[in-house]
């Protein structure tokens, strides 16, 4: 299963896509993207050995898949249960290549992942946890409809400043609302 929103593309991930979200994700020490991408927690390269031996398992997975534009892997979109019993669901994305942010890539990988898990899975909300220091993520929630569900006033602490922890969602009502 893909889908596809003009020259972007989602869909799970496959062995010969490993190598290059080795590149993207865990061979560079210091990358761009985790400035944004909760900078507040750590991140570790790990060689591709490694990363095989522990990321294998994201190919064919219904809950990771790849972000491409024009044929080429930019990123992923990914989902966990905060509490599957109930069909708490939270989404995340990831785009590595900093040529690609902020020229719509993100949400029309968003809006299709959105419509995959509302398609897919019973749920009756869809949401994400970001933190106030990534205005970009919170204008993609904006964007695409989502409700500022939560602001933990200065719980994320970076480089010296303490900033903002914020829930972004949607329910299904409103999603399918601004569709019609």
């Amino acid at each position: 299963m893909t889908y596809t929103n003009g020259d972007v593309t989602i869909r799970p991930i496959k062995e010969q896509d490993l190598q290059r979200m080795w590149e993207l994700s865990f061979k560079d020490e210091n990358p761009e993207w985790k400035k944004w991408d909760a900078p507040y927690y750590e991140h570790h390269t790990m060689t591709y050995e490694a990363f095989l031996e522990g990321r294998a398992k994201i190919v064919a997975q219904d809950d990771y898949w790849g972000i491409e534009v024009d044929g080429e892997l930019i990123g992923m979109v990914s989902y966990y249960w905060e509490h599957k019993p109930s069909f708490w669901l939270e989404m995340g994305i990831v785009i590595y290549e900093p040529q690609y942010w902020s020229g719509g890539y993100g949400t029309k990988a968003l809006t299709m992942w959105m419509n995959h898990l509302f398609h897919e899975m019973p749920l009756v909300r869809v949401g994400y946890t970001t933190w106030s220091g990534n205005a970009r993520m919170i204008k993609v929630g904006e964007k695409l409809g989502m409700t500022m569900e939560a602001r933990l006033r200065k719980v994320r602490f970076w480089n010296g400043v303490y900033y903002d922890s914020i829930r972004m969602g949607i329910l299904r009502e409103e999603w399918e609302s601004q569709l019609s």
